[in-house]
């Protein structure tokens, strides 16, 4: 894999008018509700009462001699916390939830302790080469070849793969611990272009992430193998409990996330002067979507990840906002020709499953 560096540019000049519309709208809209772009009180009051409910659904797993309940309340402390995941760290890895920088980085740090994944680093693979590089092959590293599944019309094709739209789900269900073991490390070892941004440097930094990673064996398996085993739980079922638990956290994030930059979007390979042809705006309208539930109500559930392509044109903004400014997006596409596309789940998982059957076929000069 080449290395991020030098950085890529795009070509926008033709895009300044949307550009400056789109800015004064919201602009507009935000001085109309005489309020800002972070979190409001109601929405942390939320991630925090949320919080004490995922801590109480531990307690129970250290206590009772029941598997059924061990399992019941592992399963809800896990999902409760990759669901502050969606609705809380997402947005403070932007630093949108709270309005201090150390203060969204202590949440994150909470939040994805039980889920075994670094912060930090997860943060710089979203904040700066995901979202800076949408779909463009070696810069967006959450699309990079991983010769398990092709995830772009570049990546190398193997026979298998002609039933990856089959086996993806048992791939996707593990990501957090391919996450942990595989990209953590190889961020942390400098092996991938993380390295170019000095992330957890020095001594500290490793004692940092080694702390973390040492703290989630404890909270995960170390605790329940020593206090909920000596309570009757069996080994296998704890190690099951965990595993289980962790695939079905990684199912639940991947199956609102990954078809917003694969359904009918495109995929481009970096130029050799590193210059985009086209606009930034452009691209993220090409690479990605946004898709609204049945009924529209549950996006809130979603973090605000269903208004995908929203949220990459307003990446600073807590997604509270992005019902209002996907309207002002829709609307101000129209007038500037800009390709706004708005689907519902059902085509999205429909446009999924069509785009990873088209990637598992052999290309044409093979």
């Amino acid at each position: 894999m080449c290395s991020a560096e030098p950085e890529l540019q795009f070509t926008q000049t033709h895009e300044q008018h949307f550009h400056l519309a789109l800015k004064q709208a919201s602009r507009d809209y935000l001085q109309g509700k005489q309020d800002h772009v972070y979190a409001s009180h109601l929405d942390i009051a939320v991630i925090i009462s949320l919080f004490m409910v995922a801590i109480l659904c531990y307690l129970p797993t250290l206590s009772t001699s029941s598997t059924l309940i061990y399992s019941l309340c592992y399963f809800s402390f896990v999902l409760l916390t990759m669901f502050l995941n969606v609705i809380g760290q997402h947005d403070a890895c932007h630093n949108t939830l709270f309005k201090t920088s150390w203060k969204n980085r202590v949440f994150g740090r909470l939040v994805t302790l039980p889920l075994g994944l670094e912060p930090e680093f997860w943060r710089a693979r979203h904040v700066y080469f995901h979202h800076h590089y949408a779909n463009i092959e070696h810069y967006d590293l959450d699309t990079e070849e991983n010769g398990i599944f092709r995830q772009t019309p570049f990546q190398k094709w193997r026979p298998f793969m002609r039933f990856q739209h089959i086996y993806w789900p048992f791939v996707a269900s593990l990501s957090l611990t391919w996450i942990a073991l595989v990209f953590d490390w190889s961020d942390r070892t400098g092996k991938t272009p993380i390295k170019t941004k000095k992330i957890l440097n020095g001594k500290l930094g490793w004692l940092l992430f080694l702390s973390s990673k040492l703290c989630h064996l404890a909270l995960m398996l170390g605790l329940p193998l020593i206090i909920a085993h000596a309570n009757g739980i069996s080994i296998m079922a704890i190690l099951l409990t965990y595993l289980a638990s962790q695939m079905v956290a990684s199912l639940f994030v991947i199956y609102l996330l990954l078809g917003t930059h694969w359904a009918e979007t495109q995929f481009f390979t970096p130029p050799d002067d590193k210059i985009i042809p086209h606009g930034w705006y452009h691209h993220n309208f090409v690479t990605s979507c946004d898709w609204i539930p049945s009924p529209h109500y549950l996006w809130r559930l979603t973090g605000g990840l269903n208004y995908h392509l929203t949220h990459h044109l307003f990446p600073h903004w807590h997604h509270r906002h992005y019902p209002a400014l996907a309207h002002i997006i829709s609307q101000l596409a129209k007038e500037y020709n800009m390709p706004y596309r708005c689907i519902n789940y059902r085509e999205l998982v429909k446009a999924q499953i069509r785009f990873l059957r088209k990637m598992g076929e052999p290309p044409i000069h093979q």
